[in-house]
């Protein structure tokens, strides 16, 4: 697989990890769906924090991924930024 194709594929579970965890973690922030007259048991408060956890999982492995994918252009900004001739 080209590996323009697989960065993209990569940012893209990126975007849809990190919605899914601000979205759960939002709704499990403390005193938060009280705001909004919502009680905790209407939710799967348990379902919900598996999602979080496991979207968080997720999330860590596809940035180390994404850094690795982008590792020379990191090395290579860096030296520039720093001054640092090769």
């Amino acid at each position: 697989m080209e590996k323009d194709k697989v960065i993209w594929l990569v940012d893209i579970g990126l975007f849809i990890s990190f919605i899914l965890v601000a979205i759960t973690g939002i709704i499990k922030f403390p005193g938060l769906l009280s705001v909004f007259g919502i009680g905790y048991g209407s939710i799967p408060i348990s379902e919900l924090s598996r999602l979080h956890d496991w979207s968080g999982i997720a999330m860590t492995v596809l940035v180390i991924i994404h850094l690795a994918l982008h590792w020379n252009w990191i090395v290579v900004t860096t030296k520039r930024y720093l001054g640092i001739k090769n």
